[in-house]
C-alpha cells in the first residue's frame, strides 16, 4: 500500500517591506508609462518626427521618450519575479505552471480585444492588434510555465541566453510591408517579425487584415525568464540580497557603457560624435528597443535593479511611496486604465483646443502619420496633462487594491 501523499509545507512568506520594494520600483515604472502613451497622443513632436531621431529630435524631447524606456523591461522582469513569489509562498509546481498557461492566453486575449480598443477607441476588423507589452507578457507567461517545472538554473541560463546573444541574429532581415502595393511577406517572414525583426504584415488574405508585431518575443521571454530565476534572492537575507542587487545592477551598467564606448556588440545602431554635446550625449543613449537590443536591457534593468536595492530602505509612512505602491499591486488594472485615460485626455484636449481628433481614432499604420500640422501641443502641456491622468487613476486604483486585499476570488487573479 502506497504511503499517503504529505502536502508541501508552505515556506513562510517574504516579508512586506521586501514585496513593498518590487510595488514601489513597478508602481513608478507604471507611472512614467502614463507619460509615455500621453506623449503618443499629446505630444506635437510625436506626429512630426520620432522622438529618437538625432537628426530633428532636441534634448527634451529625446529625454521625455528616454525616461520612459524603463518601463517595459521593468515591467516584464518584475512579472517573472512575482511568479516565483508565488514558488515562494508555497504554490505547487504543476498548479503554477497550469495557473502561467491561462493567465498567459488570457493576456494574448486582452491584448486583441480591450488593450486594442483603449488605444485606438475603435473596432475596426481589418487591424487586429499591436502586440506589445501584454502579449510579451501572456507569451512568456506560456513559456515560463514549462520552465517552472525544470531546475531554476535553467530558466536563469535560458533568459540570459536569449538576451544576450539574439543581436548576433540582427543582420537577418526580412523586406517591410507597408501597404497593399507591397507583396506579403511569407509565412517565415511573418514569424521572424514576430520573433525577432518586427514589423507590420497581412495576417491572412490581400491586404488585410493587418498585425503590428512592435514587440518582438525573443529578448522579452528572456528577460521574464531571468526575473523567475532572480526572485530566488527574496529567499534571502536582507544584507545579502541588497549586496547582489547592487552587483548585478552597477555590473550591467558597466557593461553597458563598456560595450556601447565601443560599439562592440549589443546593438544594431552605433552612436556617433555630434556637432553638439547633448547631440553626443543622445546618440550614446538612443538604443534600440524595437527589437529591445542587449545593450537596451542593460541600460534599464541595470539602474532599476540598484533602485530595487534603494527602495528596501524607504521607511513607511510617505505619501509618495504608499502612491507607488498601490499602483505596482494592480499592474493589469492600472495598464488597461492609463491607455484609456491617456487617450480620452488628449481627445478632450484637441477638442477643447479646436483641433481636429479623426486621427486618433484610426489604427496603425496610417493613425498619427494622417494627423492635421496643427496637431498636438507643447511638450509641457505633455507634462501637465500626464500629471493629471496620474492624478485621476490613483482613486481608481486605491479602490481596486482594497478590493484584491479584502477578497480573495478566482477571477481578481486576472486582472
Amino acid at each position: 500500500m502506497a504511503a499517503p501523499r504529505v502536502p508541501p509545507v508552505p515556506r513562510p512568506a517574504p516579508a512586506r517591506a521586501r514585496l513593498d520594494a518590487i510595488d514601489i520600483l513597478r508602481g513608478l515604472v507604471m507611472v512614467l508609462m502614463v507619460l509615455d502613451h500621453t506623449r503618443n497622443y499629446l505630444s506635437a513632436g510625436a506626429f512630426q518626427f520620432d522622438p529618437t531621431d538625432i537628426t530633428k529630435t532636441t534634448g527634451a524631447i529625446f529625454f521625455t521618450r528616454w525616461i520612459t524606456h524603463f518601463c517595459a523591461p521593468i515591467f516584464v522582469f518584475l512579472a517573472g519575479t512575482s511568479v516565483y513569489l508565488q514558488r515562494m509562498r508555497g504554490k505547487p509546481v504543476s498548479e503554477l505552471s497550469r495557473f502561467l498557461v491561462k493567465r498567459g492566453f488570457w493576456l494574448i486575449v486582452l491584448e486583441f480585444t480591450i488593450v486594442k480598443f483603449a488605444m485606438w477607441f475603435n473596432v475596426v476588423p481589418t487591424y487586429l492588434a499591436t502586440l506589445q507589452i501584454i502579449w510579451v507578457i501572456g507569451v512568456s507567461m506560456i513559456v515560463l510555465a514549462a520552465l517552472v517545472r525544470l531546475p531554476l538554473w535553467v530558466s536563469g541560463a535560458f533568459g540570459v541566453a536569449l538576451i544576450t546573444l539574439h543581436n548576433a541574429l540582427d543582420g537577418i532581415t526580412v523586406k517591410a510591408w507597408t501597404g497593399p502595393a507591397d507583396p506579403v511577406p511569407p509565412l517565415l517572414g511573418k514569424l521572424w517579425m514576430v520573433f525577432h525583426q518586427g514589423g507590420v504584415f497581412p495576417v491572412a488574405g490581400f491586404p488585410s487584415p493587418v498585425l503590428y508585431a512592435l514587440y518582438p518575443l525573443i529578448p522579452w521571454i528572456g528577460v521574464m525568464a531571468v526575473g523567475y530565476a532572480f526572485g530566488k534572492i527574496y529567499e534571502w537575507d536582507w544584507k545579502r540580497r541588497r549586496k547582489l542587487l547592487v552587483q548585478v545592477g552597477a555590473g550591467c551598467v558597466a557593461a553597458f557603457v563598456a560595450l556601447r564606448v565601443f560599439n562592440a556588440y549589443g546593438d544594431p545602431s552605433p552612436w556617433a560624435a555630434q556637432p553638439r554635446t547633448l547631440m553626443t550625449i543622445v546618440s550614446f543613449f538612443n538604443t534600440t528597443k524595437y527589437p529591445a537590443s542587449l545593450l537596451f536591457l542593460l541600460m534599464t534593468l541595470g539602474p532599476g535593479l540598484l533602485a530595487l536595492a534603494a527602495f528596501e530602505r524607504w521607511k513607511t509612512g510617505s505619501r509618495l511611496r504608499n502612491v507607488l505602491v498601490t499602483f505596482g499591486r494592480v499592474p493589469l488594472f492600472y495598464y488597461i486604465l492609463q491607455w484609456i485615460t491617456a487617450h480620452a485626455l488628449a481627445i478632450a484636449l484637441s477638442l477643447a483646443a479646436g483641433k481636429s481628433v479623426a486621427y486618433l481614432f484610426r489604427n496603425p499604420p496610417d493613425s498619427f502619420t494622417t494627423a492635421p500640422k496643427d496637431a498636438g501641443f507643447a511638450l509641457w502641456v505633455t507634462w501637465a496633462v500626464w500629471l493629471a491622468g496620474v492624478a485621476l487613476l490613483y482613486p481608481l486604483c486605491k479602490w481596486y487594491a482594497g478590493v484584491k486585499a479584502r477578497r480573495k476570488d478566482w477571477w481578481l487573479s486576472y486582472l
